[in-house]
């Protein structure tokens, strides 16, 4: 599976769910979720627990820069004690916490995220099929971009665990 995603600052709350509704996206309400990270020797394996929502397990490749990128990822829903095996095979490297505020608008997943350690973010992901494809994906986020008024100093070249690692200093 292959999805088109753009993480950014947010800076003001209010006006993100101001810009959601003016594109007309539908809210489809708050996620408490937690992702496990877990060692792997490429890319990035995480288990996410949702409420509401089951758990997945999610292994995904994707480029740390700014801006606009594509994600390649596999995801499988999986028990939440699939935690336990995983930190057994390959040890856990940390977790990141937050509450999601999701909205979807045509093929576009628009989070408003709530990152505990860090701070509020936005993060927009299209999510490509036969019907929508790498350029369709490019052009809806460089409009929703646009709508929400994200500037290049805005954007996050780092996922949540990196940031949190980053913070919490060498071990």
């Amino acid at each position: 599976m292959r999805n088109v995603e753009l993480k950014a600052c947010l800076q003001d709350w209010d006006s993100a769910v101001a810009a959601c509704e003016r594109v007309g996206a539908r809210l489809e309400g708050d996620i408490r979720q937690v992702d496990t990270f877990f060692r792997v020797p490429e890319g990035r394996l995480k288990l996410r627990t949702s409420e509401p929502g089951e758990s997945c397990l999610i292994f995904y490749h994707r480029p740390d820069v700014a801006g606009v990128k594509g994600c390649d990822y596999l995801i499988e829903p999986v028990r939440p004690s699939m935690g336990v095996l995983l930190d057994a095979c390959f040890g856990t490297l940390g977790e990141v916490r937050k509450v999601r505020t999701l909205w979807l608008w045509e093929n576009v997943r628009i989070h408003l995220d709530r990152v505990v350690g860090l701070g509020e973010f936005i993060e927009f992901e299209a999510v490509l099929s036969g019907t929508h494809d790498d350029a369709d994906g490019h052009a809806k986020l460089a409009r929703l971009r646009e709508v929400f008024q994200i500037g290049d100093s805005d954007l996050l070249t780092a996922s949540y665990f990196d940031m949190l690692a980053e913070r919490a200093g060498p071990k």
